[in-house]
This record gives structure tokens, sequence and C-alpha cells, in this order.
């Protein structure tokens, strides 16, 4: 498991910015797909994690980024988070993933337009990277914007690429209900389960509270639907 290479390394050297960072991102990334055995713990070793990293490497542009990355997602200052990715891509303008990472973040801030242009460049950056990141993203940010066709398509599209992806399951369900296509929406609430047993995600990184109602009830419909 990662997580327990990491454990090694960080054993091994204490001060290792780059491995501190990629902890606290991997701690998060059980956060997002909601299988911390517990919740607490989880998010407390994440945060930990960052924040060792933010001391012993505070000019390295990729653990600013994730570190960034994941006190955003663990629920703590937004604007924190946001100053940090900020600094990373002033430190390394052309870090394709810390602009993605930075969309990301502005989703979470309900900035989708600006969102929008952060993962135009990280796609311009590095053309030949993956797209289910970019397609996952985009449609993340055009669903706030109220855009569900072309939301839904570019959801559909990237877990056709990347078929764990918790979040990209639960914006799609939420989408797909929106436009009332309630029986793709449970086609892909019933998908999402194979890889969590959450539908309804116990902490919701969205700050705006429109953005929040928005996913919110689309997962609610469902999850009423499936009781």
């Amino acid at each position: 498991m990662a997580l327990d290479l990491l454990a090694r390394a960080i054993e091994r050297d204490p001060h290792y910015g780059p491995a501190l960072a990629m902890a606290a991102l991997y701690h998060h990334q059980l956060h997002l797909q909601c299988l911390a055995d517990d919740w607490d713990k989880n998010r407390c070793m994440g945060l930990d994690f960052a924040r060792r990293a933010l001391r012993v490497a505070p000019e390295d542009p990729g653990v600013l980024g994730r570190a960034a990355f994941a006190i955003g997602g663990f629920g703590e200052d937004l604007d924190v988070a946001i100053g940090l990715i900020d600094r990373c891509l002033v430190l390394n303008p052309s870090f394709a993933v810390g602009w993605h990472w930075n969309g990301v973040l502005r989703i979470w801030a309900g900035q989708s337009d600006l969102a929008l242009d952060h993962f135009e460049t990280a796609l311009r950056l590095n053309p030949r990277d993956r797209s289910a990141f970019y397609l996952a993203g985009t449609g993340e940010a055009l669903f706030f914007k109220r855009r569900f066709d072309k939301a839904s398509t570019r959801l559909l599209a990237s877990l056709e690429q990347i078929p764990r992806h918790a979040v990209t399951y639960r914006v799609l369900v939420s989408c797909y209900a929106q436009m009332a296509h309630l029986d793709e929406a449970r086609g892909i609430a019933k998908r999402l389960r194979s890889i969590s047993p959450v539908l309804v995600p116990y902490i919701i990184p969205y700050r705006n509270p429109d953005d929040c109602e928005l996913f919110l009830s689309g997962l609610r419909l469902v999850a009423g639907l499936a009781a």
C-alpha cells in the first residue's frame, strides 16, 4: 500500500517534504472516497502530514501544491489553501498539476469560471497528460454553472477512463437528478456503491451555500428513491 511505503520513507527521513506531502494527499484521497475507517483520525493525520511538509519544504512547488489541496479538502481555511497553491504556481508557473489543483480549489470556493480557466491552463501546459481529470474538473465546474447537459457528458467520459473516482460519480448522480434523468442517476449511484458505501458524503467541500444545496439536493433525491 502506498501509505505504508510513504511511512517507511518518512521514518527514515522525517524531514522529507515530498513524502510528507504525498502522505497528506493519500489521506485526503481516503477522505474523498469515504473509505477511512476513522474519519477524525484520518483527517488529523492528513493535516499533520501537510503541515509538517510545509515546515520542512516551504519553497518546493510540489509540496506546496499537495499540501494546499489536502488542507482545503479537509475543510480547513480555504483562503489559506488557495494562497499556498498560488505561491506554488508563482514558484513554478509551468506546473500543470498545480493548475489543476487550483481549479478544484476554486470550485470549492464557488469560483467555477476561474476554475475552468485553470483547467484549460493545465491542459495547455500538458496536453499529452490523461484527459480524464480535465474532463472531471470541467464537468464539475459546468455542473455548478447549471450547464447540466455538457457537464454530464464530460463527467461520464471521465468515468470511462477513471472508473473508481467517487467524487465524479456523486457529481454525475446529482447532475442527472437535476435534469430529471432519474433512471440514469440510479444507475450511476449503483456503480458508485461498488467502490464506496457512501452516496451522500458526510463532509461537503463546497463553501458556496447555493452550490452545496445544488449538489446535495440531487443526491438526496436519488438516495430517497433508492431507500
